[in-house]
C-alpha cells in the first residue's frame, strides 16, 4: 500500500536520524520513513530470527502508517504480552488499531487492564467520548464541508487567517525549494491567497513578508495585536540545516514582523515546536512540542510572552489536554480550546476536539467535533471564525478519501459552534455558613426518571466537576455521612443556567447542630428564657427555634423530643403545668415553621423535678442560680441510630 503524506509525516517525525545507530535493514528503512519498504525487510528478517521489541514496535508502526491496522495490532499486543511494561505512547498506538480492528469494547478491554497507572483525566475522557460518540448525537449542525479549490496535489495544511486572506502551508513545488527526501516532495512553505465571499481560496502565492528559506517554513499564525507572523522552520545556521550530536534536525518557532527579521522564539537542536497561537487577550503563545516530560508524543503548551517576546518556561496544559498520543494545533475561539489528537478513543487517525476553557488553568473535558467533521483518516489544523452573512466560517485539513492530493484544506460553515453538546456542571460543595469544603462527597447525576447516570467525589478542596452527554433534564443528589443531604431537579432555563454559573452547595453537619447536655444529645441552641410565669414564644426564642427548623430540614429523620424545666419557686402543679405548657408552646411553634409534626415524638413538662443544681424549696438562691434549672431543650432521640 502507498504511504499517504500527512502532517504527522511532515512534522511529528522530522528528524533526518543520520547519527542513530541502526541494527537492521530495517530500522533503516523505518527511520528514513520508507515505511512499507521496512516492512518488508523486517519480514525478511522474521524468517532468520525473532525482532527485539523495539523492532517489533517499529513494525507495528509501519503498519499502522500504512493502514495496516490488522497488522499493526497484532504486533503491538506481541510486544504487550512480553513486556506489559510498554509505554503509554505505544500502548495509546496499540489501543488505536484495536478500535479498527476489533472495535471499541476489545480496546475498552486492553484499557481496563492498566486504568490504575492511566491518569484519572484520561480514563474519564475515554468514558465520555466513548459514550458520546456512540449516542449518535450530532446536535443537528447542518455542515457544509467543501474541499478548497486551491488545493493542490501535493500536502496542503495549516490553515491560518491573515486580515482578508488567507495562509496556508504546502508542499507543492518552486525553484526555491529543495525536495525533500523522505517525502518525495517540495520542502515546505507558507502560502498566502485571497478568500472568496463563498469561503473559496484563490491565487496562492509563495508569502513573501517573512525571511526566505529553502528548507521547512510552516504552520502559521498571524497575529492582529502584534501585526507579526509566528511560524515553524528548519534550523539552519548560515542557510544549511544545522543537526544534534545524534544527527537530528528539529523545528524551531520563528517570529517576524511584516518585511522584518526573523527572531527565534523556541529553538533547541533535540526538541521540535509545531503550531503557534497567540492568543491576544493573555499574552500567551501556545504551541506543541515533544518534550522529554511530555505525557505522550507532542504535548500542548504555553509560555507566557511580553507582546511575543517569551518570559517564561513552556507549560504543559495537563492531562485533562494532554494524553499518551500526539496533540497539536491548539486553536482558541470564544474562551474554547480546538486541538487535534490521535489518542485511541477518537474516530480517525487525527481527530479535533473542543475543550472549554475554565476558570483558572482548568479545561472541560475534550468533546470529540464528531462524524462528518472528523472522519476515519487524520484531521487537523482547525480554525474558525464569525461570518459577516451570520453563522461561522472556518477550515481544517485532512487527508480523508476524495481529495485533491495527500492532505487538503476543507473548509465549512455552519450555523453553531461546532461540538457534539454537553452538560458541564462545576461548583464547591461547602460546610453550611463557611467557605470550607466538603471532601470525598458523592454527587449523582441521574435523569428524570431517576436512573443514575454518573457517580462522582469531590476533591479534598470541596470542588467538583461533571460533564455528560446533553440530557434534556437532570436530577442531582449530594450526600455524605453524618451531613445534610442535596437534591435540585434542573430543566428548561434552569439547566442553562447550570452551565453559566457555577453551583455551589452547602452542606450541614449534624455535630454542628448537636451538643451533649444533660446526658443527651440536643440541639445547639443558645439559652433563651419564657417571660415569668409565660409560655408564649417571643421573638428572641423563635430566633432559636429555627435552629431546630433548619436542623430538620437538613435531617428529615430526626426525632425529637421537647422538654422544659422550671425553677423551684412556686408551686410543684404549677411548675408542672407551665412547662408542660411551654414544651406545648415551642412544638406550636415548630410545626407552624414547617418541622412536620411526626419528627416530634413528644412533649413533656418536668416542672422543678430535674434542678441542675441544689436551689430546691427552702434554700436560698441567688436570681442566678434559679435561673440555671430553668430550661428548654430539644433532644434527638434517634441520634446514634442514624449513622
Amino acid at each position: 500500500m502507498k504511504f499517504r503524506t500527512t502532517l504527522l509525516f511532515f512534522l511529528l517525525v522530522t528528524s533526518l536520524m543520520e547519527g542513530q545507530n541502526k541494527k537492521s535493514k530495517g530500522d533503516f528503512l523505518f527511520f528514513e520513513y520508507a515505511y512499507a519498504e521496512a516492512i518488508t525487510e523486517y519480514n525478511k528478517e522474521l524468517g532468520k530470527g525473532p525482532l527485539t521489541n523495539q523492532q517489533y514496535l517499529n513494525l507495528a508502526d509501519a503498519y499502522l502508517k500504512t493502514g495496516n491496522y490488522k497488522s499493526a495490532s497484532d504486533n503491538y499486543l506481541k510486544v504487550f504480552k512480553k513486556d506489559s511494561t510498554m509505554s503509554h505512547h505505544y500502548f495509546n498506538k496499540m489501543l488505536q488499531s484495536l478500535s479498527k480492528t476489533s472495535g471499541t469494547d476489545r480496546a475498552k478491554a486492553f484499557l481496563a487492564t492498566r486504568s490504575a497507572k492511566l491518569s484519572e483525566e484520561l480514563m474519564e475522557n475515554a468514558s465520555f467520548n466513548f459514550e458520546l460518540l456512540n449516542s449518535g448525537d450530532d446536535t443537528d449542525l447542518d455542515f457544509r464541508i467543501f474541499n478548497i479549490d486551491g488545493n493542490s496535489p501535493q500536502s496542503d495544511f495549516s490553515p491560518a487567517f491573515f486580515k482578508d486572506r488567507f495562509l496556508f502551508t504546502s508542499a507543492r513545488p518552486q525553484k526555491a525549494k529543495k525536495i525533500y527526501g523522505p517525502s518525495g516532495e517540495s520542502y515546505l512553505d507558507i502560502y498566502v491567497a485571497r478568500i472568496n465571499p463563498d469561503g473559496n481560496i484563490l491565487n496562492a502565492n509563495p508569502f513573501t513578508e517573512i525571511p526566505s528559506s529553502k528548507y521547512h517554513k510552516a504552520t502559521p499564525y498571524f497575529s492582529e495585536e502584534l501585526n507579526s507572523l509566528f511560524y515553524i522552520l528548519s534550523n539552519t545556521d548560515g542557510g544549511e540545516l544545522t543537526f544534534d550530536e545524534n544527527g537530528k534536525n528539529t523545528l524551531a518557532m520563528g517570529f517576524a514582523k511584516r518585511q522584518g527579521p526573523l527572531q527565534y522564539l523556541l529553538r533547541d537542536l533535540s526538541t521540535s515546536f509545531y503550531y503557534p497561537f497567540y492568543d491576544g487577550a493573555s499574552g500567551r503563545l501556545y504551541f506543541a512540542a515533544n518534550f522529554e516530560d511530555s505525557i505522550g508524543g507532542t504535548d500542548i503548551y504555553y509560555v507566557h510572552t511580553n507582546r511575543g517576546m517569551i518570559m517564561s518556561a513552556p507549560v504543559n496544559l495537563g492531562p485533562r489536554i494532554n494524553t499518551p498520543g500526539n496533540e497539536i494545533a491548539p486553536f482558541i475561539f470564544e474562551n474554547s480550546l480546538y486541538f487535534s489528537s490521535d489518542v485511541f478513543y477518537g474516530l480517525g487517525g487525527m481527530d479535533m476536539y473542543k475543550s472549554n476553557i475554565q476558570s483558572g488553568e482548568s479545561f472541560s473535558i475534550p468533546v470529540n467535533l464528531g462524524e462528518g467533521i472528523n472522519s476515519d483518516k487524520d484531521d487537523f489544523g482547525f480554525i474558525m471564525k464569525n461570518d459577516d452573512k451570520g453563522g461561522l466560517i472556518g477550515y481544517f485539513s485532512s487527508n480523508r478519501l476524495g481529495g485533491k492530493g495527500n492532505d487538503d484544506i476543507y473548509g465549512f460553515k455552519v450555523k453553531e459552534k461546532p461540538g457534539l453538546k454537553t452538560l458541564a456542571i462545576k461548583g464547591m460543595v461547602l460546610k453550611h455558613d463557611s467557605k470550607l469544603g466538603v471532601s470525598k462527597t458523592a454527587i449523582k447525576v441521574l435523569d428524570l426518571d431517576n436512573t443514575l447516570i454518573k457517580e462522582i467525589y469531590t476533591k479534598e478542596d470541596g470542588s467538583y466537576q461533571i460533564e455528560i452527554p446533553w440530557r434534556a433534564g437532570i436530577n442531582l443528589e449530594v450526600s455524605k455521612e453524618r451531613y445534610s443531604s442535596f437534591y435540585g431537579s434542573y430543566e428548561g432555563p434552569t439547566l442553562e443556567n447550570l452551565q453559566k454559573t457555577p453551583l455551589d452547595i452547602h452542606l450541614a453537619l449534624l455535630d454542628d447542630l448537636v451538643q451533649e447536655r444533660e446526658n443527651q444529645t440536643v440541639i445547639k441552641m443558645n439559652k433563651f428564657f419564657f417571660e415569668k410565669n409565660r409560655a408564649s414564644v417571643t421573638p428572641e426564642i423563635a430566633l432559636e427555634l429555627d435552629k431546630v427548623v433548619y436542623a430538620v430540614q437538613k435531617f428529615p429523620k430526626l426525632q425529637l423530643r421537647v422538654e422544659s424545666h422550671t425553677d423551684s419557686r412556686g408551686g410543684s402543679s404549677t411548675n408542672f403545668r407551665l412547662s408542660q405548657n411551654r414544651s406545648d408552646a415551642i412544638m406550636k411553634y415548630l410545626v407552624k415553621s414547617g418541622v412536620p409534626s411526626s419528627n416530634i415524638l413528644y412533649t413533656i413538662g418536668y416542672g422543678e423535678d430535674k434542678l441542675t443544681n441544689k436551689c430546691k424549696n427552702g434554700v436560698y438562691c441567688i436570681e442566678y442560680l434559679h435561673k440555671q434549672n430553668e430550661r428548654s431543650l430539644i433532644a434527638v432521640l434517634n441520634y446514634d441510630l442514624l449513622y
